[in-house]
């Protein structure tokens, strides 16, 4: 259906995490805003998807992040107290690596600069309190209490919901042809038509580039996968409500991410080392040789985890060449806003 001669305050390209939330706290701002998204959100194809993210506040790449962190948990709180619905696990977090390694260290200074609680770990303290880890001799870990976890699905579904029950309109299957802008609008063409606004957000992730392409940004797209495991004992030991999220340093600079059983098994990921892919080309799915390579890699670090592969499945990240946020105006149209976050854990 076409919505030419419809005009909007701000239309938001994306319904993902970051323009569901933007399609929301617009709405509830009493903003008339549009979302629109070329897929039915949430969708597999991009970011926000996966059963759990990692939320952690001793922000391991640098101290910086750390408010926006901290204001992140106050807005998902607020977020499920208006929804009547659990968004957040707390689990709390292990930041485990070389006592000089980046992990390790940049959580601390995040930790140490911000007053974060916080508590250091020796290997055998980590056993103690979390039975299902092994750290070797040599590395220490960082627990933080508030860590946990994040249902991405469920969150994009909470913010689109209450976006549309505060007036957003919503139009999933529309794709984007071009835009343009001046000083006081915004005109979108799109496979529903012509589309109008005084401002604009693109919030699309890894098409971002193809919306710009006169910025010629250095996004690149990275394919990333996840496995889920079935514990081959002590299932207990690694269940949410006993067992912490978890970084870990494996070797220089290299890391990969663990997450409780919330219900699908242990989920575990390497942290980047993924290919740079083109998005609109076929992905190739996670094979059984990288399942191989990511159970061994569990059972040095959660031995009794690294049972049999119940599920796999794909995501990207779009990274920038130092790997922080991009969230910034077009700087030709100031009343454009590209909200380019990267998409980790």
């Amino acid at each position: 259906m076409s919505e030419r001669g419809d005009r909007y305050d701000t239309i938001v390209v994306g319904l993902g995490a970051m323009g569901s939330a933007a399609l929301y706290h617009l709405a509830t701002r009493g903003v008339r805003v549009l979302g629109i998204d070329k897929f039915v959100t949430p969708h597999i194809h991009g970011s926000t998807h996966g059963r759990t993210r990692i939320i952690r506040e001793a922000y391991y790449e640098h101290p910086c992040y750390v408010p926006i962190v901290q204001r992140a948990y106050e807005l998902w709180a607020s977020l499920e107290r208006e929804a009547g619905e659990q968004l957040f696990i707390q689990t709390g977090g292990l930041m485990i690596g070389p006592p000089e390694g980046e992990l390790f260290g940049g959580a601390l200074r995040s930790a140490t600069e911000h007053g974060l609680a916080h508590t250091i770990m020796q290997p055998a303290d980590v056993h103690a309190r979390f039975p299902g880890f092994r750290v070797p001799g040599g590395s220490l870990a960082l627990h933080e209490p508030r860590a946990g976890l994040l249902l991405p699905e469920r969150c994009v579904e909470t913010h689109l919901a209450l976006a549309k029950r505060a007036g957003a309109t919503i139009r999933t299957g529309v794709t984007v042809a071009d835009w343009d802008a001046d000083d006081g609008s915004v005109r979108i063409d799109t496979s529903a038509g012509e589309l109008r606004a005084r401002t604009l957000v693109l919030a699309a992730g890894p098409w971002l580039p193809s919306l710009v392409p006169e910025l010629d940004l250095p996004l690149e797209v990275e394919r990333q996968l996840f496995h889920w495991f079935e514990p081959s004992s002590h299932p207990e030991w690694y269940d949410a409500a006993h067992s912490p999220i978890s970084l870990i340093e494996y070797d220089d600079d290299r890391f990969f991410a663990t997450f409780p059983n919330v219900g699908h098994g242990v989920k575990a990921g390497i942290h980047h080392e993924g290919e740079v892919i083109d998005i609109d080309a076929p992905r190739a799915p996670a094979s059984a040789e990288e399942g191989v390579e990511m159970q061994a890699l569990l059972a040095r670090y959660l031995p009794e985890a690294a049972g049999r592969i119940l599920d796999r499945a794909t995501c990207v990240y779009t990274n920038t060449p130092d790997h922080d946020f991009l969230l910034d105006r077009h700087p030709a149209h100031p009343n454009v806003i590209i909200a380019s976050p990267r998409s980790e854990e």
